[in-house]
């Protein structure tokens, strides 16, 4: 059944735009095209979101929350410092890999969407490094990570491991050997975080 103007809510057309998106790429999609999957005008689309940029931006951030609330879960876990730094990166290279791997062309079009939406992407990416930062300050305190500047030690590691969970090297992901390669960056990280 199509939805109305008084039943549409923003969720509802992120939904559909997500459709839109998987059925015609992020160059053919257009607000008429999410107003028509909906069963509404266009115009009913745009009190929601005022602008085309304004709804790819809503609906990229959702893409990308999805793998920060993952992400979240790990982050704010009370055990050892070095295990949950693993199990923080584990997360975000899976997450990114199923993404990749589960339905390419729509991580094609949310990775193409990523770059017109510098704003979501910068507070995804703070939000990201902030959540490492506190991994990085609790080993610190706990007297099993070294570091004078837990922000920049966490920006750090973040780009060092940036092969797996960078769009642009979605398709290294799969290879025969991306395992192995990722346990032994991240067993080199923490060597180099340790104390003593």
């Amino acid at each position: 059944m199509a939805a109305t103007s008084e039943t549409l809510t923003a969720e509802r057309i992120l939904e559909a735009t997500e459709e839109v998106l998987r059925r015609y790429g992020p160059a053919k999609a257009t607000v008429v095209d999410v107003a028509r999957a909906l069963g509404v005008s266009h115009g009913s689309v745009y009190r929601h979101f005022r602008t085309k940029a304004a709804l790819r931006e809503a609906v990229t951030k959702r893409w990308l929350d999805r793998t920060t609330e993952m992400l979240v879960a790990v982050a704010v876990a009370d055990r050892d410092p070095q295990t949950q730094l693993r199990d923080w990166f584990a997360t975000l290279f899976e997450a990114k890999r199923r993404k990749a791997g589960d339905d390419p062309e729509l991580f094609a079009t949310y990775s193409a969407l990523a770059g017109e939406s510098g704003g979501v992407i910068e507070e995804h990416l703070a939000e990201l490094t902030g959540q490492l930062t506190r991994i990085v300050r609790a080993g610190v305190e706990a007297g099993v990570f070294v570091s004078d500047d837990p922000a920049t030690t966490a920006r750090a590691l973040f780009q060092a491991t940036g092969p797996f969970h960078s769009p642009a090297y979605a398709s290294e992901w799969e290879k025969p050997g991306a395992d192995e390669d990722f346990s032994a960056l991240l067993a080199l990280l923490l060597r180099g975080l340790r104390a003593g």
